[in-house]
């Protein structure tokens, strides 16, 4: 005899009406669960961002790329 999927707990088992499994927690009583700690070392907190110096860093990246772009084509052309 087949039962259909729906009908079925979670574990395969043929679900009674009405009757609520005991090892499983109930969807209200899950948000209540903390998450597992985490693993691993914990690192400190990340020292705050300088946007000006970045922006600079980046501005002069993009001049440096398109210099050696500019490069490598006229080497190409020539």
């Amino acid at each position: 005899m087949r039962l259909d999927m729906a009908s079925r707990g979670r574990r395969g088992v043929p679900a009674r009406d009405g009757e609520q499994r005991r090892e499983e927690p109930r969807r209200e009583d899950q948000g209540e669960q903390q998450a597992p700690a985490p693993q691993g070392p914990v690192l400190p907190p990340l020292p705050p961002v300088d946007y000006g110096v970045f922006m600079q860093g980046l501005v002069q990246a993009m001049q440096t790329q398109a210099h050696t772009q500019a490069a490598l084509q006229a080497q190409l052309e020539a």
